[in-house]
């Protein structure tokens, strides 16, 4: 077996040392719960005939506590897409599980909003805070100690990281996450884009508009260009809390419908009770956060994770930052190109060999943590995929998607089975080996200076952009620069600058709307870069976009505003992806001599109002922008 990378080995070592107190405190407290707390046999009879209540012909076993209840939290809307497929889910489910002797419960759901829907609204502002409303939602749902193991149904940008941000507080339990996989490919997303761009300068109509937008976005599953919704599910993977290879298989098949049954009948053989105990405490270990951050930075995954991951590890009792990022990004290749990194979507990244691929090569070459715990064997089963026994008689390894010396992951179906990825890639626009990778950086880098510390994310940006030098222009607001942008005030090379969108200031919204804009002028032939302390979005694309800039420019708890507020029109600002600098050219005594910026006031309405408390105790979005994290650690 390779070795281990040497820049791998020694940020996870860093990481390890770094988190040592969080994650010993969190790993017993995950203990005692196992121990003394939450599971059924410490209910009263009141309790538990309470639980039990409306189980029907499962009230038996979960009466006499003779076998696992899996508690099932669902994120299931059907006005979302990539929530609509979960409706029958719980049903499935609980056939699936008396299948194998045990039972299902609904133990609770929680909201799924969608950036798409929201992007450039009002209610962007709920978005990254409804992250740690899902974590609350997740825990009440497992506080009811019903249960022996839990499979939480979600998929989409918050929903996933919410769900596992509230599960790790329950981590003495073994869980698995369910994906509902992408909806089919319909018009190409550069199309959409292209009409997106002619609709900025005024070229389509808004009836144009809408046939490009709903011919791409058609139907049940995640969107399937390569956003934080997709990127979530390459994680899930990375991590081994997936069944193996399920993150891609679409909507409505199948073979969709015999993953989510391995799944229920996996929770089943891992937990307390059996020999092969896998607890999610166990299995999300600093090794696992690692090896997500490596996954995103070789397929050129969602920026919205440098903000996602660390709130998860935080939850974990571990602590990454994004310098862990930076120096992982120089030393994993970029593998994949999928929209809006390349031309092709998750379904054509999955054609042509997909997350398997791209975990053989890593392990091959020494990209990868191999000894991970996972739900689903060893990290090496997830080079393998899922099909169909009858789709490859004669070629299958049969139902055992790992070595024989464990019990069969799911031995009761017959019908799936898994294979070899393919060891040459089927698409190599799409899908590289890291001998020959699109490039030999992750794209995804930190950029610090006197503006503070921000992320940017390469691997769609032109080298020869890489680098911007020009005046700033200041916006409060995304529809100031598109009111700007209409009247051709910002035809000239420019850094736009949008602030006061952190955490603290408004809850963080993504800044997509921007994207089509920026594109035209780039197009135009100006130098043009974002930089703002709000997100961009897990579709950052070909403009550079220097974002989650920390601190924000919102004054905080010490009553210090961010540089970002000291910024003027017409200050050179410099951003350098190649050497890491975020900073504004003016000199020290006229810096020191300015006031900063008034914020503007809270907004209300669409329900803002009831996130101040969220607002008011955010942390910077390099530790996750996270209220209920920050408050969990002045506890414990």
């Amino acid at each position: 077996m390779t070795d281990l990378n040497p820049v791998i080995a020694k940020v996870t070592d860093r990481i390890i040392a770094r988190s040592a107190p969080r994650r010993a405190a969190y790993l017993e407290l995950m203990d005692r719960q196992r121990e003394a707390g939450t599971n059924r046999g410490n209910l009263s009879c009141g309790n538990l005939a309470h639980g039990f209540a409306a189980s029907g012909e499962d009230k038996p076993a979960i009466r006499t506590g003779a076998a696992m209840n899996i508690g099932i939290v669902t994120s299931y809307n059907d006005m979302l897409s990539a929530h609509q497929p979960y409706g029958r889910y719980p049903e499935q489910i609980k056939l699936f599980a008396r299948e194998v002797g045990v039972t299902a419960q609904v133990a609770g759901g929680v909201p799924a909003m969608c950036d798409g829907v929201t992007q450039g609204q009002a209610g962007m502002d709920l978005s990254l805070f409804s992250r740690d409303n899902i974590a609350q939602g997740t825990v009440i749902a497992l506080s009811h100690a019903m249960f022996e193991g839990a499979l939480l149904l979600g998929i989409c940008d918050k929903i996933v990281p919410g769900l596992l941000i509230g599960a790790l507080r329950f981590g003495h339990l073994p869980q698995i996450l369910i994906p509902a996989g992408p909806m089919p490919s319909g018009l190409a997303n550069k199309e959409k884009q292209r009409v997106r761009q002619l609709y900025a300068e005024g070229k389509a109509t808004r009836d144009e508009l809408l046939e490009a937008e709903a011919a791409s976005y058609h139907g049940a599953g995640t969107c399937t260009f390569y956003g934080t919704a997709n990127s979530n599910q390459m994680m899930m993977e990375l991590m081994g809390l997936h069944i193996p290879g399920s993150a891609f298989t679409n909507p409505g098949t199948k073979l969709r419908q015999e993953l989510t049954r391995a799944a229920t009948h996996r929770i089943a053989e891992i937990g307390w009770d059996g020999g092969d105990y896998r607890p999610l405490a166990r299995c999300i270990d600093e090794k696992a956060i690692v090896n997500a951050a490596i996954g995103l930075l070789a397929t050129g995954g969602s920026t919205n994770h440098a903000i996602h991951l660390p709130a998860i590890a935080r939850a974990a009792g571990i602590v990454i930052d994004w310098q862990d990022f930076d120096e992982l990004s120089h030393a994993v290749p970029l593998l994949a190109r999928v929209y809006p990194n390349g031309a092709g979507d998750v379904n054509n990244f999955h054609a042509a060999g997909g997350i398997g691929y791209v975990v053989r090569e890593l392990l091959a070459a020494g990209l990868l943590h191999g000894d991970v715990l996972t739900v689903g064997g060893t990290m090496a089963d997830y080079g393998y995929e899922p099909v169909l026994q009858d789709v490859i008689a004669g070629e299958s390894r049969g139902p055992v998607p790992s070595s024989a010396d464990r019990p069969p992951l799911s031995p009761g179906i017959t019908s799936l089975a898994w294979r070899p990825a393919p060891e040459i890639s089927r698409d190599d626009t799409m899908l590289r080996p890291v001998a020959a990778p699109f490039s030999p950086d992750g794209g995804m880098r930190l950029l610090a200076g006197n503006l503070g510390r921000a992320i940017i994310k390469t691997s769609a940006v032109a080298e020869d952009r890489w680098t911007i030098e020009a005046p700033c222009r200041i916006f409060d607001d995304q529809n100031q620069v598109l009111t700007a942008f209409k009247a051709g005030d910002l035809d000239r090379d420019l850094v736009v600058v949008v602030r006061f969108q952190g955490p603290r200031a408004n809850g963080m919204p993504e800044l997509h709307k921007l994207t089509p804009a920026l594109g035209v002028l780039q197009d135009k032939g100006y130098r043009v870069a974002l930089l703002t302390d709000g997100r961009m979005s897990g579709a950052s694309g070909k403009v550079p976009a220097v974002i989650h800039l920390s601190p924000e420019a919102l004054p905080g708890p010490d009553g210090i505003s961010g540089p970002l507020a000291y910024l003027q029109d017409g200050d050179i600002v410099r951003i350098c992806a190649v050497n890491g600098e975020v900073v504004a050219l003016v000199d020290e005594a006229g810096w020191a001599a300015r006031q900063p910026a008034a914020a503007p006031p809270p907004a209300v309405g669409v329900g803002r109002e009831l996130f101040a408390l969220f607002r008011h105790h955010a942390d910077e979005a390099e530790k996750g922008g996270s209220a209920v994290l920050a408050a969990m650690e002045s506890v414990i």
